[in-house]
């Protein structure tokens, strides 16, 4: 049988077990035992000396343990910003909030790997982001444990649970106010960067409302000021060009002939739409706000893709550094910061595809922007924080695959990805202008074309299958899912869907943000710490809307009102509650 700590040495009788438990009881919570005083003769020097070192050695390891929690901490939330007791600073302060849409943990494991292995670093070489992160979110919206951008990012622009497809609206339809709105009445400058278009959803929350996030054209106009708010954007940065031109130019996606950038201006706006407009703003230091720039047509190419057109497109760092400069130049002289919103924005669309490739190198054009304003808190003598989360993981990576029924193997290929200088969209897009431009081929052109151009020059691959070359030839409407599966096989990269997926998702920030966000959060609390850090009243944005908002309503020919949020979502569609399941595995 086992014996009580400390209590090999001590003579055997009918009670000794009751008596050494009593002993270690009295040592470890320093109660005497009630016995005989002269029981301390029976023990010499050798045993409280040991006992002196085991209770001093207990102390030593817990003042060490401290110590490293501490320092963790420290170096965690990386001491930019205000103080670290989490209190916001009560003068003038910046807030910098970033999306790394559709990122999940896998991504940076990818990422991290992928970057190692390219450059030759060793394992414990990591990305910027690593040493900030804070916390997770649980990411769910009120219709769905698998949330959609636009209920993720209402979380965060107002704080609250709303359905799939809502762009800062409830799910009983009505407006909630955003934090940049909210800032922008409180005297801060604000700005919205991203890499896809301007229109979609994440953007959308914070600066329009409708009810389904489809309607672009109409989140356009209200982003420039045609809504109950007026104009509460200083500085829009992105692509989604073709949502704001009349439909008789070409470039246009608008359903109708109205001229957006032509409201824009009409509300202030300096326009900037090519890359020697974007050039010419000098990096922020030649800015005229409130400014529109729209670089593409729909979303900005791919990093992976874009290097290879950087006389054409910006990258999100470059817009990052923009605004920055820009916004800081707008508030020099008054008492008040501003807040920003900086979305990685395709990443998502990588996971959709399942594209690894665009995926790791959308990861590391995000994590070059956190550095850079990293570098910008450290320079800048106003108060800051940055806050870095995402809505959601999308493509329910893994960095494990199993490709046979035998049992896996404990691996996964980086060096695919390496080998590869293309995204899939970006094949798929050459393989769709190869048809367009031959009307008239052989087949055997076609699979030469497609396995030395595409397969072997794009992806750094040399072993296509008969397979793999049959079903591009065959289904070039599937060509990205393929090319991008045919890299993925390789990788041992899985996906488990192209779609959303209900993953944690991690809380990155500097030291403000720390106390409030360390551990696991709802994606409302975000939210809820803009407001906060801000000292916003958001209350008081709802109400002007609901007040100002059937102003803006508009009537049908036979006398219908149509809502400025446009029309809701479908009847039948569970708006504030769970689907359950309904016998059918294919729902």
């Amino acid at each position: 049988m086992s014996q009580p700590l400390l209590s090999s040495s001590r003579p055997s009788s009918d009670h000794s077990d009751e008596r050494a438990g009593a002993e270690e009881d009295a040592l470890l919570t320093e109660m005497h035992t009630g016995k005989d005083p002269d029981h301390v003769k029976r023990y010499g020097w050798g045993f409280w000396r040991e006992v002196g070192l085991f209770m001093w050695a207990m102390i030593a390891t817990a003042g060490i343990i401290i110590i490293a929690v501490l320092y963790q901490h420290h170096t965690s939330s990386g001491g930019r910003g205000a103080s670290d007791n989490g209190k916001a600073p009560t003068g003038k302060r910046n807030l910098i909030f970033m999306v790394s849409d559709g990122m999940g943990p896998t991504s940076l494991s990818l990422t991290r790997s992928f970057r190692q292995h390219e450059s030759g670093l060793p394992i414990d070489d990591i990305l910027v982001l690593d040493p900030y992160q804070i916390g997770s979110s649980r990411t769910r919206s009120s219709s769905s444990l698998v949330t959609d951008s636009a209920a993720g990012a209402t979380a965060f622009s107002c704080g609250f649970k709303s359905y799939n497809g809502a762009i800062s609206v409830l799910p009983d339809h009505s407006p909630c106010g955003t934090v940049l709105e909210a800032a922008k009445k409180a005297g801060y400058m604000t700005g919205l960067v991203v890499t896809t278009r301007i229109t979609d959803a994440t953007p959308a929350c914070f600066a329009a409302h409708v009810n389904t996030r489809g309607e672009e054209d109409r989140i356009a106009e209200q982003e420039v000021g045609d809504y109950p708010l007026g104009r509460v954007v200083d500085l829009i940065l992105g692509g989604g060009r073709c949502h704001f031109l009349p439909n008789s130019i070409e470039g246009s996606c608008r359903a109708d002939n109205k001229d957006v950038v032509a409201l824009a201006k009409e509300n202030g706006f300096s326009y900037a739409s090519t890359r020697k407009d974007f050039d010419d703003l000098k990096l922020g230091k030649a800015v005229d706000l409130p400014l529109l720039g729209l670089f593409a047509e729909t979303d900005i190419p791919y990093e992976v893709d874009r290097r290879f057109v950087e006389d054409t497109y910006p990258s999100l760092d470059e817009m990052a550094r923009t605004a920055l400069e820009a916004l800081t130049e707008a508030t020099k002289d008054s008492d008040k910061g501003f807040f920003l919103m900086i979305e990685g924005s395709r990443i998502d669309h990588a996971g959709h595809a399942n594209d690894p490739v665009a995926q790791v190198h959308e990861v590391l054009a995000y994590d070059k922007a956190f550095e850079s304003v990293l570098a910008y808190l450290d320079k800048s003598d106003t108060p800051g924080v940055v806050v870095s989360t995402s809505d959601h993981e999308t493509g329910g990576l893994a960095t494990a695959r199993q490709l046979h029924t035998t049992y896996p193997e404990y691996l996964w290929y980086p060096g695919v990805l390496v080998n590869a200088s293309r995204s899939a969209e970006y094949l798929a897009g050459q393989l769709h202008q190869y048809h367009e431009n031959n009307k008239v081929f052989s087949e055997p052109e076609l699979k030469r074309y497609i396995n030395e151009t595409l397969i072997q020059t794009g992806l750094g691959i040399y072993d296509l299958a008969d397979d793999e070359l049959a079903i591009l030839v065959d289904q070039p409407d599937l060509a990205a899912y393929t090319f991008a599966d045919i890299v993925s096989r390789r990788a041992q990269v899985g996906w488990s869907t192209h779609g959303h997926s209900a993953v944690d998702v991690n809380i990155y920030g500097t030291s403000a943000a720390s106390p409030a966000l360390t551990g696991n959060h709802e994606n409302t609390e975000i939210g809820e710490f803009i407001r906060d850090y801000l000292g916003l009243d958001l209350k008081a944005i709802t109400a002007e809307l609901e007040e100002k908002g059937t102003m803006y309503d508009t009537l049908a020919a036979d006398g219908t009102r149509h809502s400025w949020m446009g029309a809701p979502p479908g009847e039948g569609d569970p708006l504030d509650h769970l689907d359950h399941y309904h016998g059918d595995h294919k729902h």
